[in-house]
C-alpha cells in the first residue's frame, strides 16, 4: 500500500464575525487566500470552505470518471463537473449536508443511459465521493454533449 500526503492549512485572527483567515496549500497553488465571515455566510466575493470542498470534489470526480471510461475502452473528448456544496443553518447550527454534481461530457460512441450509468459507477469509486458520501447527501445529474459537425 502506498500513501500520498497533501497538506493545507489555515490561520484565523479575531472573532467569528470580524476576524479574517488565510488558506494556503503545501504546493503554494493556493497561498494566503483570504476568507472571512462575509465571504462564507454573506455571499461577499472571496473564498470559503464550501467552495474549496466543491472544487476538490469536482476535480477528483473528473479524473475518476476519466479512469472509469478508460477501463471501459472509452476516451472522452472533454469532461466537465460543476459541484454545488450546500451549507444550511438551523436550530442545531450550521451543517454542510449536500453536494450536487452536474456532470457533462463529450464522449464519442456513448449514449445517455451508458453515460449516466458510468457516472453513477464513478460516484462509488471517486475518493472524494467516498469520503463525503459517509455523512453527506451526494446527488448527480448528467448531460452528454454531442459534437456538432
Amino acid at each position: 500500500m502506498s500513501e500520498i500526503n497533501r497538506k493545507a492549512g489555515a490561520i484565523w485572527t479575531g472573532d467569528l464575525n470580524n476576524g479574517q483567515g488565510l488558506i494556503s496549500t503545501e504546493s503554494r497553488t493556493i497561498f494566503e487566500l483570504p476568507y472571512d465571515y462575509r465571504t462564507r455566510f454573506e455571499n461577499e466575493p472571496g473564498s470559503n470552505p464550501e467552495e474549496l470542498l466543491a472544487a476538490a470534489h469536482a476535480s477528483c470526480f473528473t479524473m475518476a470518471l476519466a479512469s472509469t471510461l478508460k477501463k471501459k475502452g472509452i476516451t472522452p473528448v472533454q469532461l466537465e463537473v460543476t459541484a454545488t456544496c450546500t451549507l444550511t443553518s438551523g436550530d442545531a447550527g450550521r451543517n454542510i449536508d449536500k453536494m450536487h454534481l452536474h456532470v457533462r461530457g463529450e464522449v464519442p460512441d456513448t449514449d445517455e443511459d451508458t453515460f449516466e450509468r458510468l457516472v453513477e459507477e464513478t460516484n462509488q469509486t471517486c475518493p472524494v465521493s467516498k469520503l463525503l458520501g459517509s455523512g453527506l447527501e451526494i446527488t448527480l445529474s448528467t448531460a452528454l454533449i454531442e459534437k456538432v459537425a
